[in-house]
């Protein structure tokens, strides 16, 4: 995601997005008073308040070592240690919730029949690190009264285009016609019904073995467009694109068939398990859809990914939604394309009346970073947030990202948050 920093990926979707946004500068002058603050705050204890059970967490991103384990190669003590203290940094910063990245590039933090041990851990594709990261992190993280919600992503397979990179044994080895280069990545063709059973078998595996809370999926389903590129699936809709005459439909109906059948085998598995999704913050644009949001992102996720985010909410396919909304909620120019104050109340209405929970991603990982915007040097931002928020019900928790940010905390804008909302411990998120 976003990530050469977490959403690392994803951010750069967000690199040269321009426009103006149409937006609630009430709403922005409102924030702008600084009424999440600890000093001047909400007289009333309610406002204060964090709503009985609601979600409260952080994501712990593990490709390229961004959150964990520090550097591959380290002893199985020493990954364990760290991994122990990130669990322990949640608890600290009063969360109830810990979202672990398990299957980053197709592959795996947990003894799998169907992928490699993840290169992250050991600096070497498929060698086994000589203990179970995933088994530990649920057993710790519920020792301590968190939620694990196991973090897979379905189709990125390699952040480079050179297969014989990838260990021998490696489906995307043994069945080079699942493969699609594009972008100086490697990816799985979605459009492949064997590849749809495949990756839910290998993701699926961690759920059989596990009483992990939740599978968690990211904004990566097709790929990010890249300027100049064709994501190369002509053989696969000529196979299987039936009656669609639109290729970009035919995509659209594969994710769907991917969340459908996914979330119809959790349940089976392991019934209470959630099945939850993190997109790119933006649906679709006003100007493309009358149902989209008032914004001006180069980015939307119906028309670029594929994945039509707004129907799994309302038609509740999926248990939890929780929208990237990694731009902030001050008042708007030409250089934003999005924001915050926008997105949030855009969010509250799909998910009004759906049964599917809202939860929303915040960027912590912005607070205090130089080359950001004005706005994320201010350690009041990230509050002002959630002050926001809690004029709609239906937002019923944040995550942040991610756990390095939680723990450095640059300017204090995650202590100002715990400060100002989470001043009671936190409970378990309230059941579904």
């Amino acid at each position: 995601m976003r990530r050469m920093s977490r959403r690392g990926f994803a951010a750069a979707a967000a690199v040269g997005l321009s426009g103006l946004v149409t937006a609630g500068l009430a709403v922005a002058a409102e924030l702008s008073g600084g009424d999440g603050g600890g000093g001047g705050g909400e007289s009333d204890d309610r406002g204060r308040r964090d709503p009985a059970g609601a979600l409260r967490g952080m994501w712990v991103s593990t490709v390229a070592n961004r959150d964990w384990p520090s550097k591959p190669g380290l002893t199985a003590a020493q990954q364990r240690s760290e991994l122990l203290a990130h669990l322990d940094t949640a608890v600290k910063r009063r969360l109830n919730a810990v979202i672990f990245q398990v299957r980053p590039t197709a592959d795996a933090l947990w003894p799998s029949p169907h992928e490699p041990w993840a290169q992250y851990l050991t600096g070497v594709q498929g060698k086994d690190p000589g203990w179970d990261p995933l088994g530990t992190a649920v057993e710790e993280a519920h020792a301590r009264k968190l939620e694990l919600h196991a973090w897979f992503n379905p189709y990125r397979i390699a952040n480079h285009t050179d297969p014989k990179k990838l260990v021998a044994s490696h489906p995307a080895r043994t069945h080079p016609e699942w493969v699609v280069p594009y972008g100086g990545k490697l990816y799985y063709n979605p459009g492949l019904p064997e590849v749809r059973a495949f990756v839910q078998d290998a993701m699926l595996d961690a759920v059989q073995k596990y009483a992990v809370d939740a599978v968690h999926w990211d904004d990566y389903f097709y790929p990010y467009p890249v300027a100049g590129k064709a994501f190369d699936d002509d053989a696969a809709y000529a196979a299987h694109g039936g009656k669609f005459t639109d290729r970009a439909a035919w995509r659209r109906d594969n994710i769907d068939r991917l969340v459908k059948e996914t979330a119809a085998r959790i349940k089976k598995i392991r019934p209470g398990t959630k099945f939850g999704i993190s997109p790119f913050g933006v649906w679709r644009n006003a100007a493309t859809d009358p149902l989209g949001s008032d914004t001006r992102a180069g980015v939307e996720t119906y028309d670029d990914l594929h994945a039509d985010t707004r129907k799994w909410v309302r038609e509740n396919w999926i248990d939890y939604i929780c929208p990237q909304l990694y731009w902030s909620a001050q008042p708007l120019d030409q250089d934003v394309p999005a924001n915050y104050a926008v997105l949030l109340p855009w969010w509250a209405e799909v998910a009004r009346g759906s049964g599917t929970q809202l939860y929303i991603g915040e960027a912590l990982y912005k607070a205090g970073d130089p080359a950001q915007p004005a706005a994320w040097q201010d350690p009041a931002e990230l509050s002002k947030h959630l002050t926001l928020a809690k004029k709609h019900p239906e937002v019923r928790g944040h995550v942040f990202f991610a756990a390095k940010e939680v723990k450095v905390d640059r300017i204090g804008a995650m202590a100002r948050v715990v400060a100002d909302h989470y001043q009671g411990l936190a409970r378990t998120p309230r059941p579904f």
